[in-house]
């Protein structure tokens, strides 16, 4: 087994000496002829051995970016990271990676799979098949060996995946959102499989670093959270994780962390203003730049809709809801924090409450809904107003997508407009606030009357 060749486990109780150190870590990406869009700023943290850090925040959040830097694949604009006291400067010895995706060779075998990770470092032929064997073996894999991907299901290949991690026998694991491709319980079983291993000292690990979007992820799993906000991305706090192992789901106190968790990650923060190519951090910015998530109205009624439903009767703790609807962060947050833009919900201390417009909305008729829609969109959202005004003083009732996206772009990065521009068309053409012609690029009026 590759346990027995391994040194003692370092206590899984008091982390030890450090590891990776973090230092002021910067990232940002050419835009073309726009500044550069900033994703990570001024970022610092510290990974010491026998710990499991995970890294937790929505998309756009910059945790991926902090990955990669840290494995080696690309390099900071500005900052320092150093592994066991020396600057990473190309993929260092001693850090694997597990990716989301599988990643796997199809046309090789499991076995094959697991050993072309050895082959850059020179092992061996006969060591590299023992090793894979014994790292095959480990995750739970024995008897697959000549098995190819297209004949094992999803949590088969992702266990292939962090095979392939282990047998390099690497210090650091680094976990790029590694569960969330499988279904729920394939999952559960893989987060449950991994944590015994690590509490046995099975395998040959001193750290791991988990990105992930799941709050119930990190809990079950971290010693310690770091909560990073968006826009660029910033650690906005951290937050021990001291239940003992193995832990429960249904327990109160496991509760009250997502509970305190979900709280942090709404908890309002004081922000710069939206400047030129670069949108205010974690939110929306303000007037015209204001950034929107290209949420749907439909799912936006929808919550809505559940949030009226008993037990809610109007006021829920987002994980109960998250629960109830199936929902992550990435979904949930997103259409949250709109419903609290257009004036139909309030979202504080983790939990979500309807307005009484928001109450009305949902015990109305559909023309009902679609004016008082028209009405917070007009009075809520800048640019949706702009538009409107726009077209109500051209003589033709007309205007092309370009004379609005060149304005956002003032404010924001290009992409950051088009995914703006995507959700007024949305959220306008359902209030009946204007049209928008996908052929023409262009906004108009259906009734200039």
């Amino acid at each position: 087994m590759v346990a027995s060749q391994l040194a003692p486990a370092p206590s899984r109780q008091q982390p030890g000496e450090v590891m990776l150190d973090v230092q002021n870590v910067c990232q940002a990406y050419s835009k073309g002829s726009a500044s550069d869009l900033l994703v990570l700023d001024g970022v610092n943290l510290q990974l010491r051995e026998g710990e499991i850090v995970g890294l937790l925040g929505r998309s756009g959040s910059g945790k991926s970016s902090l990955l990669r830097i840290i494995a080696g694949l690309t390099r900071p604009k500005k900052g320092q990271v150093t592994w066991q006291g020396q600057p990473i400067d190309g993929p260092p010895k001693g850090i694997a990676m597990v990716f989301q995706s599988f990643a796997l060779f199809p046309w090789l075998t499991v076995l094959e799979n697991v050993e072309i990770g050895l082959e850059p470092l020179g092992v061996p032929a006969s060591e590299r098949r023992s090793r894979s064997l014994q790292a095959i073996d480990l995750i739970g894999l024995d008897g697959f060996e000549n098995a190819y991907p297209k004949e094992l299901s999803g949590g088969m290949r992702q266990r292939v995946g962090f095979a392939r991690g282990l047998v390099v026998h690497p210090k650091l694991l680094l976990m790029d959102e590694p569960f969330s491709a499988l279904d729920v319980l394939t999952a559960e079983t893989l987060r449950t499989d991994l944590i015994d291993l690590w509490m046995e000292g099975k395998l040959p690990l001193r750290s791991i670093l988990l990105v992930t979007h799941n709050i119930e992820e990190a809990v079950l799993m971290c010693d310690r959270v770091v909560i990073f906000s968006s826009n660029p991305g910033r650690i906005a706090a951290e937050i021990p994780i001291d239940l003992p192992h193995p832990r429960n789901r249904s327990e109160p106190a496991f509760r009250q962390l997502v509970d305190d968790i979900y709280g942090r990650m709404t908890r309002p923060t004081e922000r710069p203003a939206a400047t030129p190519h670069a949108p205010a951090p974690d939110a929306q910015g303000s007037g015209i730049g204001m950034t929107l998530p290209n949420v749907s109205t439909n799912l936006l009624a929808g919550l809505m809709e559940a949030l009226m439903q008993s037990p809610f009767d109007g006021k829920a703790d987002l994980p109960e809801i998250a629960d109830e609807l199936t929902m992550e962060v990435d979904e949930l947050f997103p259409l949250a924090e709109t419903l609290q833009l257009l004036a139909f919900a309030v979202v504080e201390h983790g939990d979500i409450r309807l307005t009484d417009d928001g109450r009305r909305f949902v015990d109305e008729d559909v023309d009902a809904r679609k004016k008082r829609f028209r009405e917070h969109l007009m009075a809520h959202v800048p640019i949706a107003a702009a538009i409107r005004r726009v077209l109500d003083e051209r003589s033709s009732h007309r205007a092309p997508y370009r004379r609005f996206s060149e304005e956002l772009e003032d404010f924001m990065s290009e992409e950051f407009a088009e995914e703006t521009l995507a959700a007024v068309i949305d959220w306008g053409r359902y209030a009946e606030l204007f049209a928008y012609d996908e052929q023409s690029q262009s906004f108009s009026l259906e009734d200039p009357a």
